[in-house]
């Protein structure tokens, strides 16, 4: 199985196929040796492998031809280099927060409620917590705004580190 493999990998572009051959081979013999013995698990195996390895080799060729990294922009499956996550998994996360603060605020009406106070009633914990908070996001939109100077500047840190050369001039 090891020479099928071997011999589907001529399916990937030429560069590609030099960086990564020995290494997917090695990676492919070592993963066949940890197989338990079990005719469906072998299949599976298999089958897991022979068509990751088609597909992948589909992917580098559109990769080539057409230039560009994510040949389906929809898949999230990929890990980009750009970012961890989703952009849109920031603004889930301002709802998710947003929905939190009102139950604590409702939850805080129903204890004030409890003990006789008219629902709204501001306390000195209330207050000082509000003082807290807005003094936190003050801080915060400060230090955005420095790092918005600095990346237009292009100062910043990362690409300061950019411009880097870690390894020495060939001669």
């Amino acid at each position: 199985m090891l020479r099928i493999y071997q011999g589907l990998l001529r399916l990937y572009p030429a560069a590609y196929r030099l960086e990564f051959r020995d290494e997917m081979a090695w990676v492919f013999a070592q993963a066949q040796a940890d197989l338990h013995h079990g005719l469906i698990r072998r299949v599976g195996f298999y089958s897991r492998e022979f068509s990751g390895l088609v597909c992948g080799a589909a992917q580098s060729h559109l990769r080539y031809l057409f230039g560009f990294h994510d040949w389906l922009p929809f898949r999230r499956w990929n890990m980009r280099p750009e970012f961890r996550f989703p952009r849109s998994t920031v603004i889930l996360m301002c709802v998710i927060l947003a929905g939190v603060v009102l139950a604590i605020d409702k939850a805080k009406d129903i204890v004030r409620m409890k003990d006789g106070l008219p629902p709204g009633t501001i306390t000195v914990w209330d207050s000082m917590l509000g003082s807290v908070v807005c003094a936190l996001l003050l801080v915060i939109a400060m230090v955005a705004a420095v790092w918005g100077i600095l990346f237009a500047l292009r100062r910043t840190g990362m690409q300061r580190l950019d411009n880097i050369q870690t390894w020495p001039e060939q001669r």
